[in-house]
């Protein structure tokens, strides 16, 4: 479950950097325009999107930190047994 669950947030971490990304370089929102809107313009169904895009940043930051907490505890556990 947790393997589909961070498959699920990677791609919409990908959905909304290339959104992002468009926004950036085109002036295209590509959600938007999947739901029929014009740039900048939203609906129910776009603001789900973006909402899901940040839910995501949330869970990943969630993981990066837990990541790295793992991380420091695994130099710390190896520092003491290396003195």
């Amino acid at each position: 479950m947790m393997k589909g669950l961070n498959m699920l947030a990677a791609t919409l971490l990908v959905v909304g950097g290339l959104n992002w990304g468009l926004v950036a370089i085109a002036e295209f929102d590509l959600v938007a325009w999947i739901f029929g809107e014009e740039f900048g313009i939203t609906n129910v169904a776009s603001r789900i999107v973006y909402g899901l895009v940040g839910l995501a940043a949330l869970y990943a930051i969630g993981l990066f930190a837990a990541r790295r907490g793992h991380l420091t505890d695994d130099m710390h556990h190896t520092a003491a047994a290396q003195r």
